[in-house]
């Protein structure tokens, strides 16, 4: 059994998860990272992606992760993010048509304001479908 640290994940609206974990994975600026107890110490820029979660050895989790901040301690993580959500609590058609609403925003070729937008509800939008449709497939 791997050694436990304790996990923290809030949003603006509310504290999303909060439990001993033994690993987490974390969509980093740079990539994918893996974090586990004894971890050194940092603060990590996170974007838009899944939050994959291990409780124990059998238990895998993941979550649509927005954009946010995530301070890491030897023995425990917070997570700070502007959304959160597990794959049951997410509206498949919500999702799927936000995707297509963002990929006409950047087809329309506004302003750059308008197209990193359109860019963040894209990759918002794909990050939610594909923890939807990963959790379907369990």
């Amino acid at each position: 059994m791997a050694a436990k640290f304790h996990l923290t994940v809030i949003t603006p609206e509310h504290s999303f998860y909060n439990d001993d974990v033994e690993m987490i994975v974390l969509n980093a600026s740079d990539g994918e990272m893996g974090i586990m107890a004894g971890h050194h110490p940092m603060v990590v820029m996170l974007a838009e992606g899944l939050l994959k979660i291990r409780k124990d050895e059998e238990t895998w989790r993941e979550a649509a992760a927005s954009a946010g901040f995530a301070t890491i301690f030897q023995d425990n993580v917070l997570v700070m993010l502007q959304t959160a959500e597990w794959p049951e609590d997410i509206d498949i058609r919500r999702a799927e048509r936000a995707e297509q609403a963002a990929r006409e925003k950047i087809r329309q070729r506004k302003s750059m304001q308008e197209y990193q937008l359109a860019r963040a509800m894209l990759a918002r939008a794909m990050v939610r479908l594909r923890v939807t449709k990963r959790s379907h497939n369990d």
